[in-house]
Parts: C-alpha cells; sequence; structure tokens
C-alpha cells in the first residue's frame, strides 16, 4: 500500500474520534473528530457512530480502528466497556461492509502502544516495556525489545478481591471526587501488583489521565521508570492507523501470492 495517510479511529467506552494519519512520522493531518458513545454500544449502534467518523472527513480509503477489547483475527473476543453483543462479531467485515471501505480494527490499547514506541516515548527503548491507558478503563500493552505481545488484558487482575480497573480506572477517580493524590495512592498498589507480575524496565503512562501526569505522578512509587506517553490521548489513533497499514500489507502481499500461484497453476 503506498498512501501514508489512513483515517484512524479509537473507539472508547465514553467517547469515538477520528482523524487522519501520516503513518510515516505519526501526525494528525486535521483537526479530530469526536461523537459520544452511543447507548446502547452495540454493533449497530457504533458501526453507525464510525460510518458517521468516515463521512465527516469524506475519507477513501483504509482505516484503522482502535477498540476496547481483545481482537483475534478480526473477530472481537471480549468487551469489558462496550455492549456484550460485540463478542465473536467479526468487527473487520461488519466496519468495511458499513462503510465501503477496507477496515482493520486492533485492541485500542495496542494501538496506543504501536504509536508511543514508534514515534513516542517509547522510541527506540529496548528491554520489557509496559504501556498503561488510564482511562474509561485501564488498557495495558506490553513490549518486548520492540516486539508487542497482543491483547494482555492487565487491567482486570485482581486486586484486593476485585477487578482491578474498577477500583483505580481514571473514570473511577472521577465518580469518587478522589483527589490525584488520594487516587494515586490506589493506583499506586496496582502498579506494585502487575510489576511484581511482568518487571518492566519502563513504564509508560498513556490515556486520557496521561494529560495529567504532572498531578500525580511523584505519588508513584515502583522500581520501574515510569513517564507520561508524548503522544497523550492521540496515541489510539496513530496506532491504529499503523496496525492499519501494516494489516493491509498482509492481505495485499496475500493476495499477490494467490495471484502468482494461480498463474503458475
Amino acid at each position: 500500500m503506498k498512501s501514508q495517510k489512513i483515517l484512524g479511529i479509537d473507539i472508547g467506552g465514553s467517547g469515538i474520534k477520528g482523524a487522519p494519519v501520516n503513518v510515516k512520522n505519526g501526525r494528525i493531518l486535521k483537526e479530530r473528530f469526536r461523537i459520544d458513545t452511543p447507548e446502547p454500544s452495540s454493533p449497530k449502534a457504533i458501526t453507525e457512530a464510525v460510518v458517521k467518523v468516515v463521512k465527516h472527513f469524506k475519507w477513501k480509503g483504509p482505516v484503522g480502528c482502535g477498540f476496547p477489547g481483545v481482537i483475534q483475527r478480526g473477530f472481537v473476543r471480549t468487551a469489558a466497556n462496550v455492549d456484550k453483543s460485540w463478542i465473536d462479531t467479526n468487527i473487520n467485515k461488519l466496519l468495511s461492509e458499513a462503510t465501503g471501505l477496507p477496515v482493520f480494527a486492533i485492541n485500542d490499547a495496542d494501538a496506543a502502544g504501536l504509536a508511543e514506541m514508534r514515534f513516542g516515548a517509547g522510541k527506540d527503548k529496548n528491554g520489557v516495556v509496559l504501556l498503561l491507558t488510564v482511562g474509561t478503563g485501564i488498557g495495558t500493552v506490553l513490549f518486548s525489545n520492540g516486539k508487542l505481545v497482543p491483547n494482555l488484558e492487565m487491567g482486570h487482575i485482581e486486586l484486593h478481591g476485585m477487578d482491578a480497573e474498577k477500583q483505580c480506572s481514571d473514570a473511577i477517580r472521577k465518580s469518587l471526587n478522589l483527589s490525584w493524590e488520594d487516587w494515586a495512592q490506589k493506583f499506586n498498589e496496582y502498579l506494585q501488583a502487575i510489576h511484581a507480575l511482568l518487571w518492566p524496565d519502563l513504564i509508560i503512562l498513556g490515556g486520557g489521565a496521561s494529560k495529567k501526569t504532572d498531578k500525580f505522578i511523584n505519588f508513584l512509587k515502583v522500581k520501574a521508570k515510569i513517564v507520561p506517553a508524548k503522544l497523550l490521548n492521540e496515541a489510539g489513533l496513530v496506532g491504529a492507523a499503523i496496525a492499519a497499514k501494516n494489516q493491509h500489507k498482509e492481505v495485499d502481499k496475500k493476495a499477490k501470492k494467490g495471484k502468482v500461484e494461480k498463474k503458475k497453476a
């Protein structure tokens, strides 16, 4: 695929936002367009929202979508912050048919991680790098010497007998009206638990909370170095576009290989 411009869409529990991305340098090419995530956040409702984003930019070309759940070969396997009816839906097929464009979905946290490793705080970093996207939930992304371990759902580890993200996500901070210091103490317990499991060399904090790291980062105490994400809340859009380019390239490669084999036959 020759085009360096891909529409990135980030589907979140509270909002759906999109913008064209230059995947060569990671830059957002136009002002982001955002709409609230519909309730219920069913496949039909979110598909209609994605179509609105595509139409807003009058987009013709590949689309990358970050989605809050495990994605395996185009199928949604979990849906923590969207309607459970998404589970086992072929999201690539559904969105491609609705938009008339090639659409490729990836776990939203994985998308943010790809962007941060290529253009942000993880650039040129080896060893074990953990990215946490802190927003409606907690997304976790792990890289070992630059290679992604996909669909790592460690925001849902058990902490004090409960799902961790239900105790210390940014949404919980807001709903309980916690001060940054009080919330950071809760979040630090999660950091210590996940550090004991993964022993990362570097932890990158992304997601909505990454815009306010100066208010809480000094309260976090773990052995790994902690830094804020550089792409902030745009990482999901950029990473979704990068993933779409990579997946589209693979589709093209398989199609060309199929044509060659057909001719030989």
